[in-house]
C-alpha cells in the first residue's frame, strides 16, 4: 500500500515541478539570478524548477613576483694594468727628462713641442736697450755732469744706482724669456698636455685626452711667420665646445700632422707611435 503512494506522490511533485518550469520559461519577470525552490523533497531538500547554474570561481590572482637585490662586489684596490717592458721604458725615459709631468704609468711623450725662438726678441731687445742706455749714462756722467753743471761728487751714487738698476733690467730681461720658454706643448701616446707659464708665480696645467679632440689645425699669418717658418696650434674638443690654442710653434704644418696622425690612430685602436722628440732638455 505505501509503494503505491508513495510512486503517486512523486508523479505530482513530478507534474507540478514540470507545469512550474514551463510558466517561469514564459514569464519574463522571473528571476534567474536567484531561483527559488519549488518544492521539497521526502527528506526536506528544496527542489528548483532549473538547475542552479554554477558559479566560475574568480581567477586566482599570480603571486607578485618577490624583489631580488642584487649585490655588487667592488675591489678595494685598483686593477692594475699590464705594462710592457717597451711602455714602462718610454715612461721612465719621458719621467727623468720631464718630472714635472703627470703621467700614468703606461704613458709617455711622443712630442715635445717648445716655442719658437723669436718669441724671445722682443724682451732681449728692451733688456739691451735698458742696458746701453744705463751704461751709455755712467761712463759719460763726467761728460754729462760738466754740461750741466752738475757737481761730480754725486758720481759715486749715481754709479751705485746705475749698476743696481743694470742688474734689474737683466733679472727682468731673465725672467721674461724663461717665462716664455716654460710654456710647453706635449703629446703623448693618450693626451695632450700644455704647460702654461703667465708669470713667475702663476702656473697652469691643461690635459686633453686624445679621444676628445675633434679638429686639429694650424695658422701662420704675415709674412713673418712664413719666412722663420712659426705659427699657432688650435684644438678644439667634443661636446663642450673648448678651444686650446698654442702660439710661436716652430714648424707647426709638421707638429699638426703628427698630432693628427695620433689622434686617429688613438681612435682607431692602433698604437700611437711620433718621432721621438723627448731628447729636448727640460
Amino acid at each position: 500500500m505505501v509503494s503505491p503512494l508513495v510512486k503517486k506522490w512523486e508523479h505530482r511533485v513530478q507534474l507540478m515541478t514540470e507545469r512550474l518550469y514551463e510558466s517561469m520559461q514564459n514569464d519574463p519577470n522571473t528571476d534567474r539570478q536567484h531561483p527559488r525552490p519549488v518544492a521539497y523533497d521526502a527528506n526536506g531538500q528544496p527542489l528548483y524548477a532549473a538547475p542552479v547554474e554554477p558559479v566560475s570561481p574568480a581567477p586566482a590572482q599570480p603571486a607578485a613576483t618577490p624583489s631580488q637585490v642584487v649585490h655588487v662586489a667592488r675591489a678595494t684596490e685598483p686593477i692594475a694594468v699590464e705594462v710592457s717592458e717597451e711602455t714602462k721604458r718610454r715612461h721612465d725615459e719621458s719621467m727623468k727628462q720631464f718630472p714635472s709631468l703627470n703621467l700614468s704609468d703606461h704613458e709617455y711623450i711622443i712630442s715635445a713641442i717648445r716655442r719658437h725662438p723669436i718669441g724671445m726678441l722682443a724682451p732681449l731687445i728692451a733688456t739691451a736697450l735698458s742696458l746701453s742706455m744705463m751704461f751709455t749714462l755712467i761712463f759719460n756722467y763726467p761728460f754729462i755732469s760738466e754740461l750741466l753743471g752738475l757737481p761730480m761728487s754725486t758720481y759715486g751714487s749715481v754709479l751705485t744706482i746705475g749698476i743696481l738698476l743694470a742688474v734689474l733690467f737683466m733679472a727682468g730681461g731673465y725672467l721674461a724669456v724663461w717665462v716664455y720658454m716654460n710654456n710647453r706643448f706635449f703629446l703623448t701616446n693618450e693626451s695632450v698636455i700644455q704647460e702654461i707659464q703667465l708669470s713667475v708665480f702663476v702656473h697652469k696645467e691643461q690635459t686633453v685626452s686624445l679621444m676628445n679632440i675633434e679638429d686639429a689645425s694650424y695658422s701662420q699669418k704675415g709674412p713673418l711667420q712664413v719666412l722663420l717658418n712659426y705659427g699657432s696650434i688650435r684644438l678644439s674638443t667634443e661636446g663642450e665646445e673648448t678651444t686650446y690654442r698654442f702660439d710661436y710653434v716652430a714648424n707647426p704644418k709638421v707638429q699638426i700632422a703628427i698630432l693628427n696622425n695620433a689622434v686617429e690612430a688613438f681612435k682607431n685602436g692602433r698604437p700611437v707611435e711620433g718621432p721621438a722628440s723627448t731628447n729636448d732638455k727640460n
